[in-house]
């Protein structure tokens, strides 16, 4: 029974989050998802995540460990200072008290106390064996260790929740113990009681059927904790969700230690768009895509295209037949409109393309050909005949869109005319190399012949390129190449294959892709090159030479 002031606190502590507590969206990418394998965070790169987190609108942000390291007690300092969170509560995580000992005493606890966060997530054994072999004492100690810690905690004005460590694994090889840690927990003041999957090795059938038990039989508030091992997570912690959990623990991109968590924005969609559960303040869904983009950046991995709801090939389609549909309705092979996520739809153009698919792709372009049957049969039979040769448009849309425009102008955009090009690799003797690329080429009548060196030979083609083009074209001072791919196609081996290169370039605005295709890499990163530089133009806005 809570009295007035008990019901004050609990309120006060609910801090600035605009999300009913009904249920909790709770995030843990400064803490388990920076575990990943090639995350390393700075301060500053875990204060950046956790704005973009509390832009997205979640109810609390696990930001590490205070007194662990000073890294993290760091972080709670400078957050609380620098950042005025509008929706999330910010946690310190820790672990119960030391065996034989008081939470009053022990150092981490304080550490814990000192952090200045409201909300504190204790980690607490419930597997008897990790008990007994790891923490190395009884299993009443333990349940006393938790009550110790959590009383503790409540009476400094804290607002307690406990990881279940080994949750499932402990229920299957003592389920009245795991049970008793989840009342100890309970019964001292805990709000929410988190049960994790630490291996990640359920299923979820398993999940929400132990989750339902333990809900009847504890009457505790359940949270769900679970890692990706089975590729499950996010399946779990949605069968949690069924059985009564009101509390979910994920990380932004599923980061996490070895295969990862359960990822935070599948599971918001979900609950938001599948199970009407009102979990993010009001228009913060549509920033999801965004949000996702943004936090990838800042842990300096690259996005994963195919993630579900804000990867780019979420809402791609290739196929013929999905084209002629989506023509008709894109809710036939689309689940929501991608617009609901800040996602958008894509239509790829390849050999497997269809009037449709390329009828579409203009329209996202800007060029409606769809009045056209002539012209559209033009475009689906180059882009087949090239695509059979090894170019590839479902990664080049610029490429594509020079194509396009192509046949529908009747001709090529053409900003300069090559003469020539050529690109020199020396090998000195102290180990060096040297390269040297000369273009020789035509624009606005002009004959220019341009020299550049550079640190391979397709940057050297690209620098003489710039110094031939700039003084004509002073748009292309702001294009940048920002990534190159090559690929060896099938068919001819060795120094006789056939060469596909990509190039990704940027005007600070945007980026576009390209393709060149032809047996010398060379050769082919010139193509490359000369439709980045025309695309280029073409975004700017400037007209073709006559």
């Amino acid at each position: 029974m809570t009295d007035a002031t008990d019901e004050h606190r609990d309120s006060s502590r609910r801090g600035p989050s605009r999300v009913d507590d009904d249920f909790h969206v709770f995030d843990t990418t400064l803490r388990d998802g920076a575990q990943r394998e090639g995350i390393n965070l700075t301060v500053a790169d875990k204060l950046a995540i956790a704005r973009h987190l509390d832009d997205f609108g979640v109810g609390f942000i696990e930001g590490g460990w205070p007194g662990a390291n000073p890294r993290d007690t760091e972080f709670f300092a400078r957050a609380q200072q620098e950042i005025d969170f509008k929706h999330a509560q910010l946690v310190a995580f820790g672990a119960t008290r030391r065996a034989g000992g008081k939470a009053s005493e022990d150092p981490q606890v304080k550490a814990l106390v000192e952090s200045g966060a409201p909300v504190v997530t204790l980690v607490a054994k419930s597997h008897d064996r990790h008990v007994e072999l790891a923490l190395r004492t009884t299993l009443d100690e333990n349940l006393e260790m938790i009550r110790d810690t959590v009383s503790y905690l409540r009476a400094q004005d804290r607002r307690v929740f406990v990881d279940c460590e080994h949750f499932f694994d402990g229920y299957r090889a003592n389920p009245e113990y795991a049970k008793a840690v989840v009342r100890a927990a309970s019964e001292a003041g805990a709000d929410v009681v988190v049960l994790c999957d630490t291996n990640g090795g359920m299923l979820p059938a398993q999940v929400q059927a132990v989750v339902a038990t333990v809900l009847a039989d504890t009457g505790a508030r359940l949270g769900m904790h679970a890692q990706d091992d089975t590729g499950c997570a996010v399946a779990n912690t949605l069968a949690a969700v069924d059985a009564g959990a009101t509390h979910v623990q994920c990380t932004a991109n599923g980061y996490g230690e070895r295969v990862g968590n359960s990822n935070l924005f599948p599971v918001v969609a979900a609950l938001e768009l599948k199970y009407g559960k009102k979990v993010l303040p009001e228009g913060a869904l549509s920033e999801m895509t965004r949000i996702s983009h943004a936090i990838a950046e800042v842990v300096n991995l690259t996005p994963s295209t195919h993630q579900p709801y804000v990867g780019v090939s979420a809402f791609a389609h290739k196929a013929g037949l999905h084209a002629s549909a989506i023509k008709v309705d894109p809710d036939l092979y689309q689940h929501i409109d991608p617009e609901l996520v800040g996602n958008t739809m894509r239509m790829l153009v390849s050999d497997m393309a269809g009037r449709a698919s390329i009828e579409l792709k203009g329209k996202e372009l800007g060029v409606d050909i769809s009045d056209d049957r002539e012209l559209v049969g033009r475009v689906v039979g180059r882009v087949k005949e090239r695509e059979l040769q090894g170019y590839t448009y479902e990664a080049a849309d610029a490429s594509f869109e020079l194509l396009l425009r192509e046949e529908a102008e009747g001709k090529a955009r053409k900003y300069f005319q090559v003469e020539s090009w050529r690109a020199i690799v020396e090998d000195r003797p102290d180990g060096t190399h040297a390269n040297e690329a000369t273009v020789k080429l035509f624009a606005k009548g002009e004959r220019i012949v341009a020299t550049a060196e550079g640190n391979g030979p397709v940057n050297a083609l690209d620098r003489a390129l710039r110094v031939a083009l700039e003084k004509i074209y002073p748009q292309l001072a702001k294009l940048e190449l920002v990534d190159y791919k090559v690929r060896i196609l099938e068919g001819k081996h060795g120094t006789q294959s056939t060469t596909r290169v990509l190039i990704s370039t940027s005007d600070g605005a945007g980026e576009w892709s390209t393709v060149g295709v032809a047996e010398n890499v060379i050769a082919a990163s010139w193509q490359a090159l000369e439709d980045a530089y025309t695309y280029g133009l073409l975004r700017a806005g400037v007209e073709p030479a006559e």
